[in-house]
């Protein structure tokens, strides 16, 4: 039967600018081979056994639940910080497109969203400690 995950597809219309932003959010780049159907390009974080897809196409579009706020939409990916909010200020600091101005607390911890070249939300997140 299955046994894990092997990748998680982000679809993005400049791979290399994907990479660039992706990249400056932590993770490295993995493989990046050219084929018959595209550039095969993957990132993934140090340590961790799970790759993402950088693969040309057009990216995706949440919608909030209804009456929320446009911000309250999850992101295509979840990553969390040991330090969101000097994390945050490093991504800001670098013209990272961020969807609010500083992290937002809730009762699982900190909260912000990331948002890439091609719209695509990533969610950053630092959880309480216990």
């Amino acid at each position: 039967m299955f046994s894990k995950i092997m990748f998680a597809t982000l679809f993005v219309s400049d791979q290399d600018k994907a990479l660039e932003f992706y990249t400056a959010l932590g993770f490295e780049k993995r493989d990046d081979n050219a084929w018959a159907e595209g550039r095969f390009l993957t990132i993934g974080f140090k340590g961790q056994d799970f790759d993402v897809l950088l693969w040309p196409g057009s990216a995706g579009k949440g919608k909030a639940a209804p009456g929320a706020p446009d911000i309250s939409v999850p992101g295509v990916l979840f990553i969390e910080s040991e330090d969101l909010r000097k994390d945050f200020a490093e991504l800001k600091a670098r013209g990272v497109a961020l969807a609010e101005p500083e992290p937002e607390e809730y009762p699982f911890g900190l909260r912000a969203t990331a948002i890439d070249p091609d719209g695509n939300r990533v969610s950053l997140r630092q959880q309480k400690r216990r």
